[in-house]
């Protein structure tokens, strides 16, 4: 995959502005899910995430975007935890993403989250792409969210997308913006193995999962894993993209985000935060 042809962002807003509904029109317009597999929320599996409307546990997932233009794009979504409680770990999900959608409710307008998290984003010098969604609703105040949106991030009127998540209006101006507004991811600054360990998961029969964003070198099955902050060696089994579920793949690029399996029995094993790289082409300083 050309790196060029890579996007890699989260989407980022205030609790109930619908961040979780304009990631499900995204996995439907994309085809990653079909309709018989679609239903509300999907990226949100814990049972608690369903029945409060709140995002958690982050979840990224890999779409397959065919613009018009006829070229394709690969869409990395590093979803974010919706609730102020989880300010940290949608810092760590911004760490491995070149932009993100901050999605303001048309009848609600900027919140308190809203710029909390709009300032997190400008601190990661990440591509901000202002939504303001739900404009379908009979309580929808357009003109005022737009120009606090305006007045949050100093940007243009023009650069504000009104769209409704839930009824699918203007969707495609979203995948417009990703592809036009967000940056690309850069060219590897070393050839030696850098990647981010943004996240974890943990697997009754394969141990601990990292979820990892490769910055420099490549990641392969077969390799050593090891680390900075902590002096764990692990070989790694297996690496892959992720879809709705883990799909192996031969090798890990610049660019792409993933999962390592390498038979990592505690969580206190690997650290959030860390950057990871291979005895068969180790780095010799840490990422940022």
């Amino acid at each position: 995959m050309d790196i060029s042809k890579i996007r890699n962002f989260c989407i980022i807003a205030h609790i109930d502005h619908g961040k979780s509904t304009l990631a499900d029109r995204m996995l439907e317009i994309t085809s990653t899910l079909s309709s018989d597999q679609m239903q509300s929320q999907v990226l949100d599996d814990m049972d608690l995430e369903r029945e409060r409307g709140i995002t958690i546990k982050s979840h990224p997932i890999q779409m397959n975007y065919k613009h018009t233009d006829g070229v394709s794009y690969t869409f990395n979504l590093i979803d974010t935890p919706g609730h102020v409680d989880f300010t940290y770990e949608v810092s760590r999900s911004m760490a491995a993403c070149e932009g993100a959608l901050l999605i303001i409710d048309a009848s609600q307008g900027v919140e308190a989250q809203t710029v909390s998290n709009a300032y997190m984003a400008i601190d990661s010098n990440l591509d901000i792409i202002p939504v303001i969604n739900k404009i379908d609703m009979p309580n929808a105040d357009i003109e005022s969210a737009t120009k606090q949106t305006v007045e949050l991030l100093g940007c243009d009127e023009s650069e504000v997308i009104s769209i409704s998540a839930k009824s699918s209006i203007n969707i495609e101006q979203v995948f417009d913006a990703i592809i036009n507004r967000i940056s690309p991811p850069k060219n590897p600054e070393i050839d030696k193995t850098r990647a981010l360990i943004f996240d974890s998961t943990f697997d009754q029969f394969r141990g601990v999962i990292p979820y990892v964003r490769v910055m420099d070198g490549y990641i392969e099955k077969g390799m050593t894993c090891q680390y900075f902050a902590s002096n764990s060696v692990h070989e790694i089994t297996e690496v892959g993209i992720l879809k709705m579920k883990k799909m192996p793949v031969k090798r890990l690029n610049p660019g792409d985000v993933g999962y390592i399996v390498a038979s990592i029995k505690k969580v206190s094993e690997i650290e959030v935060g860390d950057t990871l790289t291979v005895k068969e082409n180790k780095a010799t300083e840490p990422l940022p």
